[in-house]
């Protein structure tokens, strides 16, 4: 195995994901914490789950591991959800077309 496995967010454990990714990583918990910038012993406590890191702390700690963790909060959009069923709905041929229009618009784009 060389990733920790997907959950969503509802049900993230973040003990058991952040003990895997280091495992994956092959770090001690002293190692991973003089990494990130913290003890040993707030590695044990997050992995025992007895204390939840920040997001943030989360992040770095994936990080120090070789996980990117990729995690965007934002409100449901209109547009966006009306431009996916546009898209959707297109014909191969209308999609290349679509394309090519693009492509042009960032063409000319550059060009200015």
């Amino acid at each position: 195995m060389d990733r920790p496995d997907r959950q969503t967010l509802s049900r993230l454990d973040t003990a058991a994901l952040l003990h895997e990714a280091r495992q994956i990583a092959g770090l001690s918990q002293s190692a991973l914490a003089q990494r990130i910038g913290t003890t040993q012993p707030v590695i044990s406590r997050w992995e025992r789950g007895l204390e939840v890191p920040r997001i943030d702390a989360l992040a770095r700690a994936l990080q120090a591991c070789g996980f990117e963790a990729d995690l965007v909060f934002r409100r449901h959009d209109d547009v966006d959800r009306s431009q996916i069923a546009g898209a959707l709905s297109m014909s191969p041929a209308d999609r290349i077309v679509s394309s090519a229009n693009a492509a042009e618009l960032v063409g000319l784009a550059r060009n200015r």
